[in-house]
């Protein structure tokens, strides 16, 4: 069980720990009601986070790995296809008269 009303300074180390983990959603999620009134009303903490931020971006910027966009740009473009596609065939629906199409009303009639 996680430690209850814990001081700046273990709210600072547990930050710390989650900053270098990725897991910075689940050290908020972590706090009590009284920590978070704690860290909002301290400017020590918010301190020494900005300090913490630059300490763990200097300690592993070789290892840091920016995001390939490739994927995602991959699902947007096909998303855009998707929808213009529909778009399409959305347009071609609308030309229907009266529940019957023009090819069929046409047909009817004997002018195709």
């Amino acid at each position: 069980m996680a430690d209850v009303n814990r001081t700046i300074q273990e709210l600072l180390s547990d930050y710390a720990g989650a900053l270098r983990d990725g897991c910075v959603p689940v050290f908020l999620k972590s706090l009590t009601r009284q920590e978070g009134r704690t860290i909002a009303s301290s400017g020590e903490f918010w301190d020494a986070t900005e300090v913490v931020r630059i300490l763990n971006g200097v300690g592993f910027a070789n290892k840091a790995v920016t995001a390939d966009v490739g994927l995602f740009m991959s699902r947007v473009d096909a998303n855009i296809a998707s929808r213009l596609k529909k778009s399409k065939t959305s347009s071609r629906r609308k030309r229907t008269t009266g529940g019957k199409s023009q090819t069929a009303s046409r047909r009817a009639e004997g002018t195709l």
